[in-house]
């Protein structure tokens, strides 16, 4: 008995311990699960939907739909009580009753705008839902470029701390040949104090890196949240840009549909200011209670609005409406007009860093390497000195880094292109 006791015990514990062992096997499953690479399309998608001011856009975009119905409906009617011939002096003075002329009165009234200005109050409503959309599409462009430029700059400057892994490596072989060189009386000491030097020189040229990459986490914390503690996962993008689909293309620019949007809204209460020309009109009905002497009565009248003095009143709100909407044509036309010149500035310039971007790897770099195989060549024979290995190793590094930083300028303006005027393909 006592042994299939302990035998149950064991039994239980084990079990115990496997569900133990599988839940934190779940819980580092799980941990892993959530800490993934973070991509460059991954980082813009994360900053658009975490981004406050998209949300705040995107509730005005609510509240502003939410008013298209109500826009050119009618008025809410209206309910009337009263007495109508009340007698205040005579023989009847103060009798609700001995009078044939006094009514106890119900009655409802419906005001009716015009149908101009109906129509007018639903184009400026659907006008301004319009502009909130083009607001939202502005910032929504702001924060998606802000996100890939915070991920672009963070990877480039990755990428420069790994050339320096590299770099170190070398180094590492330079100083084994240098001191053999010391070592065999081919190379003065102050060979060693040279190769030190440049050591240094490339230790605070890491720390100055590593204190960018720093920030440029930070940076990319701001849209990311914790997603920028990540390690990044492939490379930017080929934006493949065609210059004459991105002039076809200046009319979608964000700026420019806002300002259309405006125009839109103003257009629109041009016409509710036209309307005002035209008269409203109102229609009323009442119940009229007397004694029961005399019996009920019914009334209904309608009324109309008189707009005699438009010269003075609805003309200078029409001439004043008219002229936002000239305003606005005009500011969109220089918009347009200035977006043209700096496309055209742009695309010059990105066929510019394309240019030295391919020069400096195809040309620039290779020729820095063959300076620095000659230089070193001539440094192990006795015939060159190490000053000048460690300068052409310099202008090596420069190049190398200058490659980096073309390739980062040159997809930075492609991205901005590219989202500014279409959307990428992902």
């Amino acid at each position: 008995m006592a042994h299939q006791k302990n035998s149950r015990i064991l039994s239980m514990w084990w079990l115990i311990g496997t569900i133990g062992l599988v839940g934190l096997e779940s819980t580092a499953w799980g941990s892993n699960a959530q800490a993934a690479p973070l991509t460059f399309y991954q980082a813009v998608a994360l900053a658009e939907r975490g981004a406050p001011d998209l949300a705040a856009k995107a509730v005005k975009i609510e509240s502003t739909h939410a008013l298209l119905e109500p826009a050119d409906a009618l008025p809410d009617p209206k309910l009337m009580l009263g007495i109508s011939n009340y007698p205040v002096s005579g023989p009847e003075a103060g009798s609700l009753n001995d009078s044939a002329m006094t009514m106890r009165r119900i009655g409802i009234a419906q005001a009716i705008p015009n149908s101009a200005k109906r129509r007018a109050r639903r184009e400026i409503a659907s006008a301004e839902l319009g502009q909130a959309r083009a607001q939202a599409q502005v910032v929504r462009l702001q924060v998606r470029q802000e996100a890939a430029q915070a991920w672009l700059t963070r990877f480039y400057v990755e990428q420069k701390l790994t050339l320096l892994d590299e770099l170190d490596r070398e180094n590492a072989l330079l100083h084994s040949t240098v001191n053999a060189m010391i070592a065999s009386g081919r190379a003065p000491l102050t060979d060693g104090v040279l190769a030190s030097q440049d050591a240094a020189r490339l230790a605070d040229s890491r720390d100055a890196l590593e204190g960018e990459q720093v920030a440029a986490v930070a940076l990319l914390r701001r849209y990311v949240n914790e997603a920028a503690d990540e390690p990044l996962l492939g490379s930017p993008p080929s934006f493949s840009l065609s210059p004459q689909a991105l002039r076809d293309q200046v009319l979608q620019y964000p700026d420019v549909l806002e300002l259309e949007a405006s125009m839109r809204t103003a257009e629109a209460r041009v016409l509710e200011a036209q309307s005002q020309r035209r008269p409203d009109w109102g229609v009323e009905l009442a119940w009229q209670q007397r004694d029961e002497r005399y019996g009920d009565m019914i009334s209904a009248q309608i009324s109309f609005d008189l707009p005699l003095f438009a010269a003075t009143r609805q003309d200078p709100t029409i001439r004043a409406r008219q002229l936002s909407v000239e305003q606005l044509t005009l500011e969109r036309d220089a918009l347009l007009s200035e977006q043209a010149r700096e496309l055209d500035s742009q695309l010059a310039d990105y066929a510019t860093l394309s240019s030295q971007f391919h020069r400096a790897q195809s040309t620039w770099v290779k020729l820095a390497e063959q300076r620095v195989d000659l230089q070193y060549a001539a440094y192990i024979n006795g015939d060159g000195d190490l000053g000048a290995v460690l300068a052409a190793r310099r202008d090596l590094i420069n190049q190398r880094l200058r490659v980096f930083d073309l390739a980062f300028q040159r997809d930075l303006l492609a991205m901005r292109l590219t989202f500014a005027y279409g959307e990428p393909a992902q």
